[in-house]
């Protein structure tokens, strides 16, 4: 896990790139329901960051509910994200897309070309 970790200076917040990199290993299935993330440390001392950095993306993951952090015993993804209420969930998919439209522009990727790949990869993903 640690080897697909990449760090770029563009300008992106090394924790934001941190979180969206794991973000993007459980969504391709790299990083499993239950899987065990690298330590804080780990992944510190591997991307030459300050520890701080690694523990902001991580506590942002486990805030999202993406993650669950035991004292003692590491980071684990979840088996599946917590419920949400109908207007959080909205609020959160808003904010997701206006994320992910900046983050495609930023790159200079057409958002609607971005959309119809994203629909075409989660049909893909829920295809048994």
């Amino acid at each position: 896990m640690l080897d697909r970790f990449r760090i770029q200076q563009d300008g992106v917040p090394i924790y934001v790139q941190l979180r969206q990199q794991i973000l993007q290993a459980i969504g391709d299935g790299t990083l499993a329901p239950g899987a065990r993330l690298p330590t804080m440390r780990e992944v510190a001392i591997t991307l030459k960051v300050d520890l701080n950095t690694v523990q902001r993306a991580y506590a942002a993951l486990e805030r999202d509910g993406v993650v669950t952090t035991g004292r003692g015993r590491g980071t684990f993804v979840t088996d599946k994200p917590p419920p949400a209420d109908p207007a959080l969930r909205e609020a959160t998919m808003e904010r997701l897309a206006y994320q992910a439209i900046a983050s495609a522009q930023s790159q200079g990727i057409d958002p609607a070309e971005f959309a119809r790949t994203l629909l075409r990869l989660a049909e893909k993903k829920s295809d048994p």
